[in-house]
């Protein structure tokens, strides 16, 4: 007889107060790994790109636009925002909050703490902002929107990846991460410096006075959401009022986090930007970046829109700029560092291997929707046609590097296969 498989019971079955509590734990666990999965957030992420399409060209086109430019103000903290401004000053703020600290952990203990290992995708994320900038600029001239095609969307490139790579090399998924890291990076600065508007320096100096108090009472150890919340709110509050973009202050904040463990604390399994990151990230999965996409990526499609994607310079030089661009630069990049320098390419890749991921780095979904209603007069027709152009060139290097790494994911499995 085989032996009896023991299934856990849904919370709503469960027949004691204990099972139910036991059964709702484990699957608020279950959801929670789920949405911290990659392929999860590219997917929730695609799901409610795909929603704001239909809703925004269909004939409920009107009530989506209306809730979106719905304001939700509060007068007394300065606060004058549409719900599409809350997704994109405000939720998006968690997502920035998770970059940050990918962003420390990567530069205290991971790929860009080692220069030697880091310097290959470094150059080639530096390649992958260039050159696409200048394929802009080339394609539109020198007017707004060149930074538009400079970013990679780490939840899509990496869900893509994370479908399609089953069989290649980690070190691609290192290489890519490193790439979308120092992008991010790089997309921060460029909002810091381009696209803050009049600064309020009493409001920037009350921010700047918040991070240094939530630093010296993490140094300190000082626990309690009800204390860092707050905090952390009335920094948002006081960045925004200041003029520069206020998902800087989630950065900030995420790069403040401890990411070591302490050696004389040997109980402490995890450091709190990983334990912060983990709580935090289905949040950022599940509502912030998708809310974000529902509200930025209703375009209108069915008026002629992709149509004026070829017809508007703008437009083209996204498309231009995600696809040739962006591959030219990330690969032309790395190509040049180890012919020039002593960077070398991971023995486990292949240049077919990043190729692929070249060209994945040409999805540049959230920042470079971000950018553009940075960039252009929402709701215009040029910032409309621009958003199209964003979802046309991220769609275009989604397949072209899914294609590619399928096939080379093949290869590699026929290899392993072969040396077995």
């Amino acid at each position: 007889m085989p032996p009896r498989t023991r299934f856990a019971l849904p919370a709503l079955l469960a027949r004691t107060p204990e099972d139910r509590a036991a059964a709702a734990e484990r699957d608020r666990r279950t959801v929670a790994e789920f949405l911290r999965a990659e392929t999860s957030g590219g997917l929730m992420l695609l799901l409610a790109t795909a929603l704001a399409l239909i809703l925004a060209n269909s004939p409920l086109g009107d009530e989506y636009v209306s809730l979106r430019d719905h304001h939700l103000d509060i007068p007394a903290l300065g606060l004058e925002l549409s719900v599409g401004h809350w997704a994109s000053d405000g939720l998006l703020a968690v997502f920035f909050f998770i970059a940050g600290i990918e962003l420390k952990r990567e530069l205290v203990v991971g790929e860009l703490r080692r220069p030697a290992d880091a310097l290959l995708p470094v150059l080639a994320a530096l390649g992958g902002i260039v050159v696409p900038a200048l394929v802009y600029v080339a394609v539109a001239g020198p007017r707004d929107g060149w930074a538009v095609p400079m970013a990679t969307d780490i939840a899509f490139a990496l869900g893509v990846l994370a479908v399609v790579g089953r069989h290649l090399p980690s070190a691609l998924r290192t290489f890519l991460l490193t790439l979308a890291i120092v992008d991010d990076l790089v997309a921060i600065l460029v909002i810091a410096v381009f696209y803050t508007s009049q600064v309020n320096f009493l409001a920037l100096g009350g921010a700047l006075a918040g991070l240094v108090l939530f630093y010296a009472l993490h140094r300190r150890d000082v626990r309690g959401w009800y204390v860092y919340v707050p905090l952390a709110l009335a920094i948002w509050v006081l960045m925004y009022n200041s003029g520069v973009h206020a998902t800087i202050a989630g950065v900030a904040l995420g790069m403040l986090l401890r990411v070591t463990t302490r050696p004389e604390d040997p109980e402490e399994k995890l450091s709190p930007a990983e334990r912060l990151e983990h709580l935090v990230h289905p949040y950022s999965a599940a509502i912030a970046v998708p809310l974000f996409a529902f509200f930025a990526a209703g375009v209108e499609v069915s008026g002629g829109t992709l149509g004026d994607v070829a017809d508007e310079p703008a437009a083209l030089g996204v498309v231009l700029g995600l696809v040739a661009g962006k591959f030219t630069g990330v690969f032309g990049a790395a190509w040049l560092a180890t012919r020039l320098s002593r960077t070398r390419l991971h023995p486990t890749l292949g240049w077919a291997d990043l190729a692929g991921g070249a060209l994945l780095a040409g999805i540049g979904f959230t920042v470079s929707l971000l950018m553009t209603e940075l960039s252009f007069d929402e709701g215009s027709a040029l910032a409309g046609t621009v958003k199209a152009a964003v979802l046309l060139g991220s769609v275009l290097s989604a397949i072209a590097g899914g294609v590619l790494l399928t096939l080379r994911g093949r290869h590699h499995r026929e290899r392993a296969a072969g040396a077995g």
